[in-house]
């Protein structure tokens, strides 16, 4: 008669399963949490810069009545959008977006910032090359999103996103 002989044992096995991938779809749902809040507050920073911009372009309409805005009013409204979104407008940052805005066939562009955000008033919003040029305003400024996600020695490594918002709006006369 033949005895079988167990080489192997595999008691605990689970234990090291568990041990080694848990950390991977702790990190995975990190990633999703951290890329879903980035997600958001791009979205949110984007809505203010439009927001900002349709408050900007009333500067240009001629049917408008009472006093012109300024990029005070603009950064005011930026800023109402922002905290209503639970988010620091103390954070924006100043940005020219790449490539800047010409003045072109619009005549006269001025550039002015408040609060971080910049605005430019007669600019051109299609090519400068176009005839007749599409003039309006365009509001920009960054929001900095630093996230970290567990990895390395330390424990956590710190990633730093610059969010850019860019909206233009042309006027209506």
């Amino acid at each position: 008669m033949m005895q079988r002989f167990k080489f192997r044992r595999d008691e605990g096995t689970e234990i090291a399963e568990v041990a080694v991938i848990l950390p991977i779809v702790i990190m995975f749902l990190l990633a999703i949490l951290w890329f879903g809040r980035a997600f958001n507050i791009y979205s949110t920073i984007t809505h203010a810069a439009r927001e900002g911009a349709m408050v900007a372009v009333q500067q240009n309409c001629a049917t408008c009545t009472g006093s012109a805005p300024t990029v005070s009013d603009v950064a005011a409204k930026v800023g109402q959008v922002l905290q209503a979104a639970s988010i620091d407008p103390s954070n924006i940052r100043p940005y020219t977006p790449t490539p800047a805005p010409r003045a072109g066939g619009c005549g006269g562009m001025t550039t002015t910032t408040a609060s971080n955000i910049t605005l430019y008033t007669n600019a051109q919003l299609n090519a400068v090359t176009s005839n007749p040029p599409a003039c309006g305003v365009v509001v920009s400024f960054e929001y900095p999103f630093t996230f970290f996600l567990p990895s390395g020695s330390s424990g956590r490594s710190l990633y730093n996103l610059r969010l850019k918002a860019v909206a233009q709006t042309q006027g209506e006369n």
